[in-house]
């Protein structure tokens, strides 16, 4: 019985390769929402947290401080697998022949005959052995790079024209 090559495409298309790739990039759009709501919840606390400049109040984003929003600019998603899948077959005969023999001499006749007997054996044995052995190995690796963006103007813009810079 040989080892089909439908049964190896089954298995590499049994490998979750599909499935990684889309929970990377589900992964990376949370990421991202997750960042971009974490910098506009601390542009609004920039707006409403005041300090005192000079005697008078000023909250840091009319100080012309901004929070820094971050983007993925890249992921890479490396996978590497290895199947391997080998067949041996083994054969072997084995024989053996042996012999004994006996030599025996009588007294009872004056001829003195003498008489030789043996006894023989063979012996023969077989066997065969087919192995099938499959083996897969599997790796990955994910990275991601994230590089800090200014924040949007538009949305500056619109934080400074709805707090009161001066009381």
């Amino acid at each position: 019985m040989k080892v089909q090559a439908p049964n190896i495409i089954q298995t590499l298309t049994n490998a979750p390769l599909p499935m990684m790739l889309e929970k990377l990039g589900m992964s990376i759009a949370n990421a991202q929402a997750a960042l971009d709501a974490n910098s506009i919840k601390l542009a609004n606390e920039m707006s409403t947290i005041e300090i005192d400049v000079a005697g008078k109040p000023h909250n840091l984003i009319s100080l012309g401080f901004a929070p820094t929003f971050y983007a993925f600019t890249e992921a890479t998603i490396e996978i590497k697998m290895e199947f391997s899948i080998s067949e041996s077959e083994e054969y072997g005969i084995k024989a053996a022949y042996k012999t004994a023999s006996s030599k025996s001499e009588s007294n009872d006749t004056k001829e003195g005959k003498s008489t030789n007997f043996g006894i023989s054996g063979l012996s023969i044995s077989g066997h065969y052995a087919r192995k099938f052995e499959m083996s897969s190995e599997a790796s990955s690796s994910i990275a991601a790079r994230i590089v800090s963006l200014p924040t949007p103007d538009i949305y500056l813009e619109i934080l400074k024209s709805t707090i009161n810079i001066t009381k």
